[in-house]
């Protein structure tokens, strides 16, 4: 990619390529849905939406997310049940209970809670 004006190109056709937004949150973060009841630690991070179009299609239109900005992996958890949730980063907004969040899958992925935040083992890191 070449940049020219501001704007990126794309090396293959010189066309140009929309901005990326830039993610709010990283791996450990603890999150909260700005508009449903859960939680999570994010484990993963796509900068575009990068799920199926059935998943996107059966989101309702007047909630549906747009497509061109960071999707954060969740597990999740609500009053009922743990998950696995994909949200997009405009519903998402900092967690400041400093409470962690009760998944059986942050064992697996992390060491520890502090300061409101999880640390990924070693072997996860990149």
């Amino acid at each position: 990619m070449s940049e020219t004006n501001g704007s990126l190109l794309s090396i293959d056709s010189g066309t140009p390529m929309p901005p990326i937004a830039s993610a709010r949150f990283a791996i450990g973060d603890v999150v909260r849905h700005r508009l449903l009841d859960f939680r999570g630690v994010i484990f993963d991070v796509d900068p575009v939406f990068a799920n199926s179009d059935e998943w996107y299609d059966s989101i309702p239109v007047d909630m549906r997310p747009a497509k061109d900005q960071p999707f954060y992996h969740l597990l999740a958890e609500n009053a009922d049940s743990t998950y696995i949730a994909y949200v997009s980063q405009q519903n998402l907004v900092a967690d400041d209970s400093d409470e962690p969040v009760d998944h059986p899958g942050i064992s697996g992925l992390f060491d520890s809670f502090d300061a409101g935040r999880y640390q990924l083992k070693p072997n996860h890191r990149h």
